[in-house]
């Protein structure tokens, strides 16, 4: 089980949207430097949505071979088509991956039951770890604890990330899937607080540019020095709020950038950071030590 900070990494791109390796290359070593716990390929923050399937397969496979022994590469193989989310989870598989982030299927909006069969199909399809991803804020559909737990008896399915912002979930889950059932927060905000309830880590945006104050956060949460864990809290707030003033990952991109960690390249329907913000998200950048 990871403990602590995974990075929802961001796919690096040049101005004309085209991939850029050597910055993804430079910012899997970055990661690795800093303390990061393991690398989210191709997830919401790396643009999932406008990847081709060869390049969301490329991506996952650059990613794995660069880190392999090196740090948990989770491939992002998430999609509201089963048969296109197996097909993709068994590409994870086969480049090497350590294990999967599925989210729940989007714009379909599934029933529970609907929700159950389509992640049963693709852990039965694949035997590799797989971790669901519950978002409800972009899928519209909320996966409840029960189906959750449910999932949870399927071998395989080994965790969550969860982005409800709902913390009373944490122990929830864990009383009904059981103390080994791995519980993520996909909620940088409340992070802290999802750790303090017991929570085993975070899937993050923030990581993407404070990689190893993250990771000093959920530490000292998880190994119950209050104290600290809120004081480092404190200095990310300022991130947390700000790289989220447009949608994700539109302000981690424009910070990256200012860093000089990646290329100004982001694909449409999204488009770089409104002018208005750009000092809102440099200031948040400077409060938080980053720069």
């Amino acid at each position: 089980m990871i403990k602590g900070s995974t990075v929802a990494l961001v796919t690096p791109m040049n101005q004309d949207g085209s991939i850029s390796w050597e910055s993804l290359e430079q910012l899997l070593e970055f990661h690795i430097e800093n303390g990061t716990q393991g690398i989210v390929s191709v997830g919401t923050t790396g643009e999932s949505a406008t990847l081709t399937m060869a390049e969301h397969k490329a991506v996952i496979k650059f990613t794995a071979d660069y880190c392999r022994g090196r740090i948990p590469v989770l491939a992002g193989t998430g999609s509201n088509n089963t048969m296109e989310a197996v097909e993709l989870t068994k590409t994870a598989a086969e480049a090497g991956a350590n294990l999967t982030l599925s989210v729940v299927p989007y714009y379909n909006k599934p029933s529970q039951e609907g929700l159950y069969q389509h992640f049963k199909t693709i852990a039965e399809a694949v035997d590799l770890p797989l971790m669901l991803y519950n978002v409800p804020g972009r899928t519209v559909t909320d996966m409840s604890n029960e189906t959750v737990a449910r999932l949870a008896r399927i071998p395989n399915i080994i965790g969550i990330k969860d982005a409800s912002a709902d913390i009373s979930r944490v122990q929830a889950i864990k009383a009904m899937a059981g103390q080994d059932f791995a519980m993520y927060s996909g909620d940088d905000a409340t992070s802290l607080d999802f750790l303090l309830a017991g929570g085993d880590g975070v899937v993050s945006v923030t990581t993407n540019v404070s990689p190893r104050a993250m990771q000093s956060m959920c530490m000292a949460a998880i190994e119950g020095n209050r104290e600290l864990a809120e004081r480092l809290d404190a200095s990310l707030q300022p991130l947390h709020k700000n790289l989220f003033l447009e949608s994700n990952p539109v302000p981690v991109k424009w910070a990256l950038n200012l860093m000089g960690l990646i290329p100004p390249g982001i694909r449409l329907p999204l488009v770089p950071l409104a002018e208005q913000y750009h000092d809102q998200v440099r200031q948040a950048l400077i409060e938080s030590g980053v720069l």
